[in-house]
């Protein structure tokens, strides 16, 4: 039987300040790194020993993984990085104050942009300076892949590959996976793992720092699941 571990990054500078995130790159709080570090405690003292870990291109969830991994007293785990994990894209909101922006397009509209499974939120132009074809990360990536803006529906389709491709063959190989990442792609692979339904996927709360579990039988199919 295989192991996954969902870890959703503790909270982050902006979290802090309410303010939009996405790919934006902001490390984490105080509070964060503690929350990071209690839950590689909980692994620990669970018993669970992870033997590989996934993780995104942003420090959030890079500092995450390596703040807990060190709790686990399993720095030495081997780790991949991969874009396809980064947080839903919020385009042009992205920086914003949450509340300012309900203040100036209304708390339905907002809502809508946060809470739909298929609506995305106001799109960048490729001359933004928030457009990350201007960050050398994903200097590698084609016009197709780089994102204006997403909705969840895209989110799930750009995670999809790495859970068919690299984590769940990680799983049959390792036994037991960590994947370090954010609210939106940790959506993605409870959505997938789960078979949860886009009308049900967007009232699931994933809460920062706090470890996920998923029982799988050898087809990865869950057989249980819980928080520790």
């Amino acid at each position: 039987m295989g192991k996954i571990i969902l870890l959703r990054h503790g909270q982050s500078e902006w979290n802090l300040e309410n303010r939009f995130t996405g790919w934006t790159d902001v490390d984490l709080t105080d509070k964060g790194r503690e929350e990071a570090r209690a839950a590689g405690l909980k692994i620990k003292e669970s018993g669970l020993e992870p033997r590989y870990y996934f993780t995104s291109y942003l420090k959030r969830a890079i500092h995450t993984l390596q703040i807990a991994a060190e709790a686990m007293d399993r720095e030495w785990v081997p780790v991949t990085k991969d874009w396809h994990l980064n947080e839903r894209h919020y385009g042009a909101l992205q920086g914003l104050n949450k509340a300012d922006t309900a203040k100036k397009y209304g708390d339905r509209q907002v809502h809508i942009w946060r809470r739909s499974y298929d609506v995305e939120p106001p799109a960048l132009t490729a001359d933004d300076p928030r457009f990350p074809g201007h960050d050398p990360r994903y200097a590698s990536l084609s016009d197709d892949e780089l994102p204006l803006t997403e909705s969840l529906k895209t989110t799930i389709g750009r995670v999809r590959p790495c859970w068919e491709e690299f984590i769940a063959p990680a799983i049959r190989l390792y036994d037991t996976v960590l994947v370090a990442a954010h609210g939106n792609s940790l959506r993605a692979l409870a959505m997938m793992l789960l078979h949860i339904t886009p009308d049900k996927i967007m009232s699931v709360e994933i809460p920062t720092g706090a470890p996920w579990v998923f029982d799988l039988d050898p087809r990865l199919t869950v057989t249980a699941s819980r928080y520790l």
